[in-house]
This record gives structure tokens, C-alpha cells and sequence, in this order.
């Protein structure tokens, strides 16, 4: 809906003072206030204070009371800027005036707090010249001509197509034959340029727009559900912000285009003549569409068989061998060392349950290509309903999100925001949103600058194609720069870039000292004032951190103090770029350009900064509350329909990455597609890769292996949201499972569809108008209790759910759109939608909804990512994996120290054990899961464990050396036949995931070392803190993973010879100490026993160096770069070894009387 008002913050405000009503008159009374409303276009006022939302929808309990209204007028017209009521400004200089006073304000607010809009005092920057220059030219090719203006200021545009022409261009169009436009090749419907100058862009708005809607009932008005859209129409109306509204019912059906949710028709040739007279008429498919060949946006690339047939048949093999293994081993009992024989059988019939769990989901892998010139064709091609060929991609709100500036540098955050900024998709359909969690001001100057620099950087890596588009990561690049570059003034250009990027870095760094040196001697003025105005007595004033416009910063503080703290501040949101106007703008090409921009398209997406607000005594839920908080402003000011979320240190490797992962949005069958996941890729890890920090068996294998079920797991970053999916609904025409088997190996059989719940279901309209009118109340009366009592946000659902549907271009496409549909500009974006934005991100907006529980990211979990796509894909939604096939879409960076690695597996950790302890555990997942797919969450909640059994399993081997017997008997051949089977096909199945998945076999083996690794270290101590906090109650924490680089600038890799000291070190030290230890006690008594029994000792020593070498790049990280591990280590390891070694000799202690023959097999004396 489109808001005709203005913000007041005070009575003498921007507008003058309305009419209040008493209740209103006796708040004005006590102190400024935030008031808004919206009126119609009938001269209707519509509020939307708390009072009249709870008489509509009584229903609901709100507790806190904040409410707005826009101020009216007796005439219906806006304030002028004088504060009297006047006549209504030009739409296009009403819409600059407004953007302008959006994004150079900062907007605060929160909990019983007044919303307050500051204006910012930006000094002039030169280097923001890039667009200075931007003018509207001929779209001709090769003419540059600027295009003449009536006398009202409009452009003068002859054809309906929008296409625009100069005076020559049109002369030379009009005289040749046929008089054809260069755009739409139609005939011009006039060729005398005087009458066009003197129609301007009013007659062909006129044209385009629609004759007056028949009179409806309540079920056609309820059909469409889009909001309504500002298009320039009439005269005066110049482009985006225009007077009219654009009334996509009305479109819907003057075109005789029934709409609904789940299907798409047209009407048939002559459907008025063959009709029943009530305007239905007939419905068919398009004679275009009909005659048209359909090429699909993605292909499905199946394994080869040749690799897939042997690889499952070996999966089959090994469970039958370990199933006959595990026979004999329980039948075949080790009398002499029954303990020994009894923990054995234990742990190996874990072990393979667990390799059930990990193995079965990936009998079906598959691999995707999305093709991106299907897509340009259809959406970014002239057609007859799109003549222009303006881009109908759906709009992407893009979401980064930090916490500490310390553990996060803001530099790393702003080459992030940088390739965003720099995407190659549609200007105006992309915003980028950075929480800022901590409230830093570090991070709002750091953006602050960023935005400066995307002046220059983001034409210059349109103009060039350059790739990757993160300033740190390009310039970087040991390859040859100048490769492929045809422009004769590149190397000019990438010097200026290179010598501005340098002082933007040297300005991001000095920013820590420039604020506190400026927060200081502030301060200092602001104590003389003080002291001048108190006299004598001494004044004591908090030490504030101050902005750059001497205000004090209404987040954290340097030095926190009440409502400055980083669990108490307020709200803030701060526009940095503010949205792009819809046509195209060009630089400037003179010599006092800094580069030749005059081709180059200078507009930049929409960046938002948003720290969400804190006080005592509210959960904020971490990294989740955030998220949410995103979704929430978003929605109201961008409401993009689909949700990529990145987090700070992962930027845009490949421009087209989101293209890419929107061919799998809009193709047939999208719209049952909840997100698209991305695989995370990572710079600055060491050449070996020691602790498997690129994890390309979990990315390559076991995610392209849930791609062929119903999707992969999300992985927190890099992954591309649907919107409504995230709001809880489910997917239309939903499925149900029964728990049997995959669908690429054995057929389903389905169950009947159930009802589906009210809260859940998906956007539908009624078959009839009484079913629609029911839908209608029952949705109106259950979204505030979902959602939030916010009008903003719940009007912003439908538009959002009818956006993301994919074009009705084949008659196979259920659930579409109309072509040509977002092609409309979008609102433009007023103070009230920045206040409206503020209110959802307060603290206590959650109360009484449900986010967090239904909505948005889920509550409860350290890995709400895993929660998150779990409940989606419970619903029946799917997900896609899509890896990029030239380029990889993200890149982001891992830690390689040993310390940090472990830290962050052990979140990991921690976060399965509590969803296997949730109502999240896949054993109560409903029936619209496909039973592998459960099975793979189930291995997600199970998982930490196999670390119980594993840490004992490392110990027999030197128990078996200690004792001198080991799990069996002897080592008879059957034992050895089913251990060599075992291994094989394990080893052969390892070949064939590399041969499918690409992966390196040394990556392999990585893995599977740092899965030793992790398993009796993070692993465990994440099964005791889980079991803590179910039994006791106790909270777990966890520490946020540092992104900053080591302290040795001239070694890359320093942070890997690191040495820091953790708890988590002790456990897989203590076994590679105890096994040491065990092999020398072994060889020794097998060297001087009168007998010697070689084979005991040949099978302990084997699974001894098994562990061995599974631990080896543990034991390589503690010794460091020159073996200065700390001594606590050894101490500590020390300690353990023998605590077990005495423990062993207490339960079997040496016997004096024994005789010679178990002196050999039991103690041990040197000689």
C-alpha cells in the first residue's frame, strides 16, 4: 500500500500541526511524539495506532503501546515545507525529497523510547563524483545525445515502449520505411516531434495504463493478493514515486488473466464471444506460449552409471560383511580376555550403525547446471507484455550479519558488503542489510566509508568484468591482472582504484584511533561546559563515545555505561545507500572524472545498516534473534522475496552466483523450493590442510548425496531463502511419505492428504466466495498472533509470496506469475516505512508471536541452521544444492589454528547433541519427510556419540599390549578374511566418492583423520555439556570464532603453528601417549618371554599405529613451528597416561605364584 504522508517528531516538525483528537491533544501535551497514519486516494484516513489495530483483531493481548500516525489536512493535502497545508508536490521531486531525508537520517527508537529521525551532516566528499555527471541520454547505440524536455521538465519519449529516442535518432526512424521505433518495432503513432515534445512522458503513461475496473464482488476483489504498486500515470508524473497506483487486480482482469494460488490460465482465442456473458470466458494457454519451444532454467546431470551401479552394489557388500563380521565375532567369544572381547563388540556394533546412518543417504547423489542464458531470456528480453525488456527478476535482500568488531574486522565486513554491492543482478531489485550485533560505532563508520568507495569501485568492476569483486581478494591475485582485458584505459583505471583502496584501508584502520581520540577531547569540551555551568563542585559525567557529527552514538560505548552497553542499547537503523532510482544512470566521461563512466551504469543497491535493540531482562537469542530481526526490517522496507544471508567474512567469489541459484527459484516446480544452499569454499588455509579445514567430503559428498533426496542440510552461510518459507507456510501442494525408502531406488506409495493446520498453510484463495471470505477472516485473525501487530509486515506477506513464483510460460508451470508483473518500480522508501522498521526490530516485538518457535530462524540451539532447514524441509519444502559451475559463488575463511578449529566443532557438536535432546530429533519428524532424508537427521542429532565409543575403542589397543591378550582368540584366517573384506570395500568406496564428487583422495583422508581427531576431543566434551544441560539445567556457551589474521604479517599461515592451550587437547593426547607407551611395554615382553607370541603383539601394535596415524596432525600442531608447546601438555598428558597405567595394574595386579607360561602372557619384569 502506498503511504501519502510525512514523519513529525515534534509539533513544529517537518509538516505543520494537524487536528488531534483529545486523547491525542493530552499526548502532544507531554512531549514529542512519533505519529503516523496513511490516507487514501478517497480521503479515507487509515491510523495505525495499537487502539485500532486491537479493535479489529480483539483477540490479542498487547501489552506495550506504541503507535503511529501520519498527520492529514482538511483538503486532503500533504504539508508543504513551510508547514501549511498546500498543494501536492510533483510526484518525482516529492520522491527525491524523501529519499534524501531517509537516507541522510539516523533512526533510533526501542522500548518505551519515542522514535526519533536525526538528521546526519554529511561533509562533502569528491571522490562521491562518480554519478555526479548521470543524465538521461538516447538509447539509440552510438548516439549520446541528452533528450529534449517539454516544458513541464518531462523527457520526451515518443513511443508507448518507453524506448528513448533524441530529436535526430526519431527524425531518422520516422523518415525511414515504415517509421519504426529502434525498440518495440512498431509503427510511431505520430512523427511530428513538436506534438511529441509537447505530449512528453504524461501521453504515454496515459496509453499504458488501463480503462476503469467493472464493478467486482468480494471473491474477485480477494483474488490477487499483491500490494498495490506507485506508477507514474497522468500528467506530471515522472517516473518512480508517481501519483497513481498501479492496481494489479485490475490488470489481472481487464486481461481476462485468472489468478490463483496453484494455478495459471490465460483465455482462450475469442473467449468473449464464447463465454457465458460474465466475463469469465474460457481459459487455455497462450498462442505464443503454445508455438514457442520451453527451455528449462536447470538440468538435473545423473552419476554415470558406471560409477553409481558399483558404488551402491559395494554399499550392499560391506553391509553384508560387516553384518556376517559382527555374527562371528559375538559367536566367537575370547575366553581369556572376556572384558576385553566385551567393550570390543560393543563399540564395533556402533560403529557400524553409525556407518548405516552416514552411508545410506547417499545412495541417490546427483549433480545440477543452472543455465543463465535461459534466464536473461526470459527475463531480461523484450516480450510483448515486457516491450522494453526491463529485468522481471523477483528483488533479493541480502543479510550479513556481525557481533565484535574485535573478533571480526571491519575490514573483512566491508570488502564483504563491497561485492555485494557489486553482484551482477538488477540494481534496483537487490538491498544489502549488515547487523551489526554488537552496536558498534567501528562498524557504522566502517560502512560508512564502505559506501563512500562503492562510489568508484562498483562502476569500475562493471565496466572491466572484474572477478572476484571483494577489493582485498582481486587485488590480491597472483595471476597476471591485465589477462583478458580489452579496454585500452584499464590499466589507468585499476591504478586509481588500487591507490584509492589503499586509503580506504588506511582510513579503516585508523578509525579505532580517530573515534576514541574524538570521543576524548569531547568529552574534555563537554566536562569545561560543565564545569563552568556547576561553579565549584566537582560534575562527574559518563565518558560517551561521539559520532562524527559531535552527537553521542546511541549504541555501545568505549566505555559502557547504561543504555550503552552491548546487552542494552537502542535500536538503530541508518539507510547508507538509499534505493536506486528504476532507469538506468550513466557517469560522467570529462576530464575531471576520475574514470570514463559515460556507458557504465552508476547506481548502487540499497544498503541498510541495523542494529536490532537490548535491554535486561530480554533472551535475544544470539545469532537467530538477529536473523529474525532482518526479516522483520526487510520486509517492510525492501521486502525482497528471497533472503541470501552471508555471514561476514564469506563475500561474492562469482558476480553471477545469484543468478545462478534464481534459476532454481524460477524454474518449474520452484516454488516448492525453500532455499538454495551454496558450498562453503575457503581462502587462507595451508597447502596440506591439516585439520580438513576445506571439509570437501561433507560439501562435495554427503550435501550433493541429500541434493538426490529432498535436499541439503543448511549450513548457516551462502544460502539463498525463500521468504515465505522462512515465515512458516508450507509449500504448495505439499506430500506425505510413507517411512519406506528413497524415491531413486524403490517407488512410494502415498497416503491420503490430511487437513492442513491454519497456521501453517500455504497463501491459497477459496474455491468459492464464501470459502475465500472465511479464508480471508481466519488469516487476518491469526497473522498478528504469528507475526507481530505490525500492518507493515503483514500486508508485505502476499506481495512477497506472489513475487517469488515462477513465470507462467509453460502450461506445465503450476503456481506462476504473469510475465511482465515486476516490472513496476517499486514505493519509494519514507520516513514512516524507516520508523515502522524500527518498531519490529525492539526487543519486545517477539513477545506473544511466534518467532523464533514457527517463524523465521529457530530458538533453542547454538546450530540454529541445522534447526532451521530441519523444519522447512518437515513442512514438505525442498532445498537444492547448487555448485557454481566456473567460479565458486562464496568464499569466506576458516580458522587453521588448532584451538580455534576445535572451539568450532565442538559448537557444532553441542548444537547436535541438543537437537537430538529437541522435539527437533528426526525420530518424531512427520510423514512429509522422505525416510532417508530423516535418516540423515537423525545422523546430525547422533553423531558427537560415537565419541563415547570411539575414545575407549583407541584405548584397546593399548589395554590388548598391556594385558598381552587382544579382542580374539588368535588371529585365525576368518578374522583376518572379514578384516580384509572390511577394509577393501571401504577403500573402494572412498574411489568411487572421488570419482562422483571430484573431491582429491589425500582430502579424503584428511577427513578421516580429523574425524579421529574430533571425535575423542570436541566431540565428547559436547556429549558431557549436552548431558549437563539436560540433567542439570546448565546453559552452554560458546565463544565467537576469530576472523583475524595471525600476529606475523609476513608469514601467512602463522596462526597454524600456534600453540594455545585447551582442555580439549588432554583426551587424544593421553591416547597417543598411553599407545606409545603400550607399544614399547609390548615389543619388550615379546622379546625376552621364553615363548614369544608374536601374533598378540602384531595385532595390538596394527590397530596401535591405526590410531596412530589417524592422530598424527594433532601430535604435528602440538609441537608447533619450533616445538614450543606448553608444558602444562605434557604434564597433563603425562599425568593421564599413568593414572591409567595404575588403574590397569590395580585391576589385575601380577601374580608371584604364577608359572612360567602366564608369566609370558600376563606381568612383565625387565631383565
Amino acid at each position: 500500500m502506498a503511504t501519502k504522508g510525512i514523519l513529525k517528531n515534534s509539533p513544529s516538525g517537518r509538516g505543520g500541526k494537524p487536528p488531534l483528537a483529545p486523547q491525542q491533544q493530552q499526548q502532544a501535551s507531554s512531549g514529542p511524539t512519533v505519529v503516523f497514519g496513511q490516507r487514501t486516494d478517497s480521503g479515507r484516513f487509515i491510523s495505525y495506532s495499537r487502539d485500532d489495530l486491537d479493535s479489529e483483531v480483539s483477540s490479542v493481548d498487547y501489552q506495550q503501546d506504541y503507535h503511529v500516525h501520519i498527520p492529514m489536512t482538511p483538503d486532503n493535502q500533504p504539508f508543504t515545507d513551510d508547514g501549511r497545508a498546500g498543494p501536492r508536490l510533483g510526484p518525482s521531486l516529492s520522491a527525491k525529497s524523501e529519499d534524501s531525508f531517509v537516507s541522510d537520517s539516523l533512526f533510533t527508537g526501542g522500548f518505551n523510547t519515542a522514535t526519533h529521525a536525526r538528521a546526519m551532516d554529511k561533509p562533502a566528499d569528491p571522490s562521491r563524483g562518480a554519478g555526479a555527471g548521470a543524465k538521461s541520454t538516447c538509447a539509440v547505440d552510438g548516439c549520446d545525445n541528452k533528450l529534449a524536455r517539454n516544458a513541464r521538465g518531462e523527457e520526451a519519449v515518443p513511443c508507448e515502449c518507453d524506448f528513448r529516442t533524441c530529436a535526430d535518432c526519431f527524425a531518422d526512424a520516422a523518415k525511414a520505411e515504415g517509421g519504426l521505433c529502434p525498440g518495440c518495432k512498431e509503427p510511431y503513432k505520430t512523427t511530428d516531434w513538436e506534438e511529441v515534445v509537447a505530449a512528453g512522458s504524461g501521453s504515454i503513461a496515459r496509453a499504458l495504463s488501463l480503462r476503469p475496473a467493472p464493478p467486482r464482488g468480494k471473491a474477485e476483489r480477494g483474488l490477487s493478493l499483491m500490494r498495490q504498486t506507485t506508477m507514474g500515470r497522468g500528467p506530471g508524473a515522472g517516473g518512480r514515486g508517481g501519483g497513481g497506483e498501479f492496481d494489479h487486480n485490475r490488470w489481472l482482469f481487464e486481461t481476462k488473466g485468472t489468478y490463483g494460488y496453484g494455478n495459471a490460465m490465460w483465455p482462450e482465442d475469442n473467449a468473449d464471444e464464447e463465454g457465458d456473458g460474465d466475463g469469465g470466458g474460457g481459459h487455455g494457454h497462450p498462442q505464443e506460449l503454445m508455438s514457442k519451444p520451453w527451455r528449462p532454467l536447470t538440468r538435473k546431470l545423473k552419476i554415470p552409471a558406471a560409477v553409481i551401479s558399483p558404488y551402491r552394489l559395494l554399499v550392499f557388500v560391506r553391509m553384508a560383511a560387516l553384518a556376517l563380521f559382527l555374527a562371528w565375532r559375538i559367536t566367537h567369544k575370547n575366553e581369556d580376555a572376556v572384558w576385553l572381547w566385551g567393550m570390543s563388540i560393543v563399540c564395533e556394533l556402533w560403529f557400524a550403525f553409525s556407518w548405516l546412518l552416514d552411508q545410506l543417504p547417499k545412495l541417490c547423489p546427483v549433480n545440477r547446471a543452472a543455465d543463465l542464458a535461459v534466464l536473461k531470456e526470459k527475463f531480461e528480453t523484450p516480450r510483448p507484455n515486457n516491450p522494453t525488456g526491463k529485468s522481471d527478476l523477483p528483488g533479493i535482500d541480502v543479510f550479513v550479519s556481525t557481533a565484535d568488531p574485535d573478533k571480526e574486522p571491519v575490514l573483512v565486513t566491508a570488502n564483504t558488503v563491497l561485492s555485494i554491492l557489486a553482484a551482477d543482478y538488477p540494481v534496483e531489485k537487490l538491498a544489502c542489510y549488515l547487523s551489526d550485533d554488537g552496536g558498534a560505532l567501528l562498524t557504522f563508520e566502517a560502512m560508512a566509508e564502505a559506501a563512500n568507495f562503492a562510489d568508484l569501485w562498483v562502476p569500475f568492476c562493471r565496466k572491466h568484468r572484474i572477478e572476484p569483486r571483494n577489493p582485498e581478494s582481486y587485488f590480491s591475485l597472483k595471476r597476471d591482472p591485465y589477462r583478458n582485458k580489452v579496454k585500452q584505459d584499464f590499466v589507468k583505471d585499476r591504478r586509481r582504484i588500487k591507490r584509492e583502496y589503499d586509503e580506504f584501508k588506511v582510513r579503516i584502520n585508523g578509525l579505532p584511533e580517530a573515534i576514541r581520540s574524538r570521543s576524548d577531547a569531547l568529552h574534555a569540551r563537554e566536562e569545561i561546559q560543565q564545569a563552568k555551568a556547576g561553579g565549584d563542585e566537582p560534575v562527574k559525567i559518563p565518558k560517551a563515545t561521539w559520532m562524527a557529527d559531535a552527537t553521542h552514538w546511541p549504541g555501545t560505548w568505549l566505555h559502557p555505561s547504561p543504555d550503552h552497553t552491548r546487552t542494552d542499547h537502542a535500536g538503530i537503523i541508518q539507510v547508507m545507500l538509499k534505493p536506486p532510482s528504476d532507469a538506468p544512470m550513466y557517469g560522467s566521461s570529462g576530464e575531471k572524472s576520475p574514470m570514463d563512466l559515460g556507458e557504465v551504469d552508476v547506481r548502487l543497491p540499497m544498503l541498510v545498516y541495523v542494529s536490532r535493540e537490548k535491554r535486561p531482562g530480554y533472551d535475544h537469542n544470539k545469532k537467530a534473534g538477529a536473523m529474525n530481526a532482518l526479516v522483520r526490517a526487510s520486509a517492510i522496507m525492501s521486502n525482497g522475496p528471497f533472503i541470501l544471508n552471508l555471514d561476514c567474512d564469506h563475500y561474492v567469489y562469482n558476480s553471477q552466483a545469484l543468478r545462478e541459484g534464481m534459476c532454481f527459484m524460477m524454474d518449474r516446480g520452484g516454488d516448492r523450493i525453500c532455499y538454495v544452499q551454496f558450498p562453503q569454499r575457503f581462502e587462507g588455509i595451508d597447502p596440506s590442510d591439516r585439520y580438513a579445514n576445506h571439509n570437501t567430503v561433507f560439501f562435495d559428498v554427503n550435501m550433493r548425496a541429500l541434493d538426490g533426496l529432498q535436499g541439503p542440510v543448511y549450513v548457516g552461510t551462502g544460502c539463498l531463502f525463500r521468504r515465505v518459507a522462512l515465515y512458516g507456510f508450507d509449500p504448495p501442494r505439499a506430500k506425505e511419505h510413507r517411512p519406506s525408502f528413497c524415491g531413486c531406488c524403490l517407488p512410494r506409495r502415498r497416503r491420503p492428504a490430511k487437513r492442513i493446520s491454519e497456521e501453517t498453510r500455504a497463501l491459497r484463495t477459496g474455491d468459492t466466495e464464501e470459502e475465500e471470505a472465511e479464508e480471508e477472516m481466519s488469516r487476518l485473525a491469526s497473522f498478528p498472533k504469528k507475526f507481530g501487530n505490525s500492518s507493515f509486515l503483514m500486508d508485505s506477506i502476499p506481495v512477497a509470496e506472489f513475487q517469488g513464483r515462477p513465470l507462467a510460460d509453460h502450461p506445465s508451470v503450476k503456481n506462476g506469475r504473469p510475465v511482465g508483473a515486476l516490472t513496476v518500480p517499486r514505493e519509494v522508501l519514507d520516513a514512516s516505512v524507516v520508523a515502522e522498521a524500527i518498531s519490529v526490530v525492539s526487543c519486545w516485538y517477539e513477545e506473544k508471536t511466534e518467532w523464533g518457535r514457527r517463524v523465521g530462524w529457530i530458538y533453542g540451539s547454538v546450530t540454529e541452521d541445522v534447526v532451521t532447514g530441519y523444519r522447512m524441509h518437515n513442512r514438505g519444502w525442498r532445498s537444492v544444492y547448487c555448485v557454481t559451475q566456473q567460479r565458486d559463488a562464496f568464499r569466506g575463511t576458516a580458522p587453521i589454528n588448532l584451538t580455534d578449529r576445535l572451539h568450532q566443532v565442538l559448537r557444532w557438536a553441542t548444537g547436535s547433541v541438543e537437537i537430538f535432546f529437541s522435539r527437533n530429533n528426526a525420530l518424531f519428524a512427520s510423514p512429509r519427510m522422505k525416510a532417508l532424508q530423516r535418516v540423515a537427521y537423525l545422523n546430525v542429532g547422533i553423531y558427537p556419540f560415537t565419541s563415547v565409543f570411539l575414545v575407549v575403542y583407541c584405548f584397546l589397543p593399548a589395554l590388548s599390549l598391556f594385558s598381552g591378550q587382544f579382542i580374539v582368540q588368535t588371529l585365525n584366517v576368518a578374522f583376518l578374511a572379514y578384516l580384509l573384506v572390511i577394509t577393501l570395500t571401504l577403500c573402494l568406496l572412498a574411489l568411487l566418492e572421488v570419482r562422483w564428487s571430484g573431491i582429491e583422495l589425500e582430502e579424503w583422508w584428511r577427513n578421516e583423520q580429523f574425524w579421529l581427531i574430533g571425535g575423542t576431543s570436541a566431540h565428547l566434551a559436547a556429549v558431557l555439556q549436552g548431558l549437563l544441560k539436560v540433567v542439570a539445567g546448565i546453559e552452554i556457551s560458546f565463544t565467537l570464532t576469530s576472523k583475524s589474521a595471525g600476529d606475523d604479517v609476513d608469514d601467512e599461515f602463522a596462526e597454524l603453528y600456534a600453540v594455545r592451550w585447551t582442555w580439549l587437547m588432554v583426551p587424544p593426547l593421553a591416547i597417543i601417549m598411553v599407545n606409545l607407551i603400550a607399544i614399547c611395554v609390548g615389543f619388550s615382553r615379546t622379546v625376552y618371554s621364553v615363548i614369544p607370541q608374536w601374533t598378540k603383539l602384531l595385532g595390538g601394535v596394527f590397530f596401535s599405529f591405526w590410531v596412530l596415524a589417524h592422530l598424527y596432525p594433532f601430535a604435528k600442531g602440538l609441537m608447533g613451528r619450533r616445538g614450543r608447546t606448553p608444558t602444562v601438555v605434557y604434564v597433563w598428558s603425562g599425568l593421564v597416561a599413568i593414572t591409567i597405567s595404575l588403574l590397569w595394574v590395580a585391576i589385575k595386579p601380577p601374580s608371584a605364584n604364577s608359572s612360567s607360561q602366564s608369566q609370558i602372557g600376563g606381568s612383565f619384569s625387565l631383565p
